[in-house]
């Protein structure tokens, strides 16, 4: 799939950006573990999102859902399950990360087109 096919990428990015930003624009901010998970999470899916954007990795594709179902479990695992807030976003920004991640996954290997492995290759 080419770097233009890739907008699940993108989106990632964006929900990893709005992750960053929502404890302040949710009004969160002062609940730690909830804080602290929504700017970790968000700034890795950023991070990874863009990565995989610039040079597909199916790695990339697989870390990313793994960050969405850590924000899924996350309110029950930091027991912020109770802070209706960032427990929803939690939630839904971990179902859409995780359901752009396996599309982009099954796309690429639907076209036969899986991002290239990590090994070098001799010139």
């Amino acid at each position: 799939m080419t770097r233009f096919n890739r907008w699940q990428d993108l989106v990632n990015a964006a929900l990893g950006m709005w992750l960053v930003s929502s404890p302040w624009l949710l009004n969160f901010d002062n609940a730690g573990p909830a804080m602290w998970n929504a700017v970790i999470a968000g700034g890795l899916l950023t991070g990874l999102a863009f990565g995989a954007f610039f040079v597909p990795r199916a790695w990339e594709e697989w870390a990313q859902a793994l960050v969405a179902l850590w924000l899924v479990v996350s309110p029950w695992a930091l027991t912020f399950s109770n802070l209706e807030k960032p427990m929803l976003n939690a939630l839904s920004v971990g179902v859409a990360v995780l359901v752009l991640a396996m599309w982009t996954l099954l796309a690429n290997k639907a076209q036969g087109t899986s991002p290239p492995s990590q090994a070098r290759v001799a010139h």
